[in-house]
Parts: C-alpha cells; sequence; structure tokens
C-alpha cells in the first residue's frame, strides 16, 4: 500500500502534523492519521486522480484494520441497532483509479476510515459529498489532480457513547495546484460540516437510555483554513498560506463565526 504520496500535486506538500499522538496507516492512495485515544482518524489525505477514476461495485464489508489493536479503533459495535452511519473520511470514489482502483475501494471500508455521522439523508450532507467533485471540475486544466484532507473536529465536551466520544464536526480542506509563467503554485480551499443540534439547550455530555448524543442536519460551510487549524490544533501552514478563501470584512456577521460561509449550493464555493 503506498499511502497518501507528498510529491502527487506538482508541489510537495506533507501530512498534516497533529498534535496528539497518532498512528500513520498507509492505504492504497491515501492515509490516515488514527487517533488511538478517541479510536477515531484524527486526519486522512487522499490522492486523486480525477482522469483516472474507475467505476468500482461498491460492496459494504467493513472491516477492522489487524495492524491496529482493537481497542484503539472504533469498529462494528458502536454502530450497531443505532441512527448512527459509518462516514466515509476518504470518499469511497476519490482513492479509486488507477490499476489498484479496486484495492483501493476495499480500503476505504476500513473502520479506521469511518467515523459516526448523523444517518438522515438530506441536502447538507449531499453537498459534503461532493465537495471534491467541484475542486476536480476547477481543477480540470490541470489534469483533474486534487489532494483532499479530512477528519473531524475533537472536542473534549463530544459526548461519550459505548466508549467512544462522538464529534459534532468535521473539517474538509482540498488542495490543487495551478501553474502561471512556467511555476506551479499551491491552491487550497477548507470546510466544515456541521451536525450540531440546533437546540441550544441540549447539554451533550448527558446521555439517556443509552442513546448516542443528539445529531442535527447537516450544514456545510466555508471559511477560512486557518480556522481550521485553529479548531483542530493541526500544523497545516502550507495549507494556510495557499488558501483562496478571502472573506469581505464588510460582509461578515458579527461572532466566533464571522467568517464562516454557509453553503446551499456547489456554486457557491470560492476556488
Amino acid at each position: 500500500m503506498s499511502g497518501y504520496e507528498a510529491g502527487f500535486l506538482d508541489v510537495q506538500l506533507e501530512l498534516p502534523v497533529t498534535q496528539q499522538p497518532v498512528i500513520q496507516l498507509d492505504y492504497t492512495h491515501f492515509t490516515v492519521l488514527l487517533d488511538p485515544a478517541r479510536r477515531l482518524a484524527a486526519a486522512t489525505a487522499v490522492n486523486i486522480a480525477g482522469a483516472e477514476l474507475v467505476d468500482v461495485k461498491r460492496g459494504n464489508t467493513w472491516r477492522l484494520d489487524k495492524r491496529v489493536a482493537e481497542d484503539q479503533q472504533a469498529g462494528p459495535e458502536l454502530y450497531a441497532k443505532n441512527d448512527l452511519d459509518r462516514g466515509h473520511l476518504v470518499r469511497r470514489r476519490d482513492p479509486v483509479w488507477g490499476d489498484e482502483a479496486k484495492q483501493a475501494n476495499a480500503d476505504t471500508f476500513n473502520y479506521t476510515n469511518a467515523a459516526p455521522q448523523a444517518a438522515a439523508f438530506n441536502q447538507g450532507k449531499e453537498l459534503w459529498v461532493g465537495l471534491e467533485d467541484h475542486v476536480l471540475e476547477y481543477a480540470g486544466a490541470n489534469q483533474l489532480h486534487a489532494s483532499v484532507f479530512t477528519g473531524p473536529v475533537f472536542r473534549p465536551d463530544d459526548g461519550l457513547y459505548r466508549g467512544v466520544r462522538i464529534p459534532r464536526m468535521f473539517w474538509k480542506i482540498a488542495a490543487w495546484t495551478v501553474t502561471i509563467d512556467d511555476t506551479a503554485s499551491l491552491r487550497t480551499a477548507g470546510f466544515v460540516l456541521d451536525q450540531s443540534p440546533l437546540l441550544a439547550d441540549i447539554d451533550l455530555r448527558e446521555l439517556t437510555s443509552g442513546n448516542p448524543p443528539p445529531l442535527g442536519p447537516f450544514r456545510t460551510f466555508q471559511l477560512p483554513v486557518e480556522r481550521i487549524a485553529e479548531l483542530t490544533g493541526l500544523t497545516i501552514e502550507q495549507l494556510v498560506d495557499a488558501d483562496r478563501y478571502k472573506p469581505t470584512p464588510a460582509a461578515q456577521p458579527v461572532g466566533p463565526r464571522g467568517d464562516w460561509r454557509e453553503l446551499a449550493s456547489g456554486d457557491e464555493i470560492e476556488l
């Protein structure tokens, strides 16, 4: 398994650096940085060759990664008999390209690449799942190459359920290159998926009847990559410096999310 390749784009782009200890797990065309304390990935990184994508039958056979102790990864018991989805962090379709497409497809069904998400499918979730397609379409002039980094936002007050704290937000950073005067330049865009309950008075630390923490409808935001670094504690200076999203200060609402822009469709993404 080759894992994420830092030289896949026309510039060298390394994996994020985490504050917490992680286990690096390389799969076909992608890498998972597993946080064994949280039993979920702290970050994932995938190389996408859009022109080489292969249509492979999905399958749905999730498996534990035998390279990691079972008590360090959230397995099938987390998702049994409840409304939690096994949400792919590396989207199933993204690494499925080239001669190793079938293996890449199977690799995405490791539990180390899953995170608990609200099961209800809605417009917000559909938008989140399709972000990579918008970036690949935009990057078409550069041979449809992109790298995408994804992970949960870990917070100490995430609700504890079956031994796993359930994240309420997820982040994604897409990266691609443009060539200007024969010089490759990195470009990035950052997004957050928020599945927090809309009712502010819910205490996510209190669970009843063994139910998972309450989750709300999927809301997708574009925000400065710098904010993702602040939310996650990740060291991602290269991605921050290449950010294409420049919110207009005068148009920003007042509040802690003043430079977050909620998206209703892919047409609103700023690249």
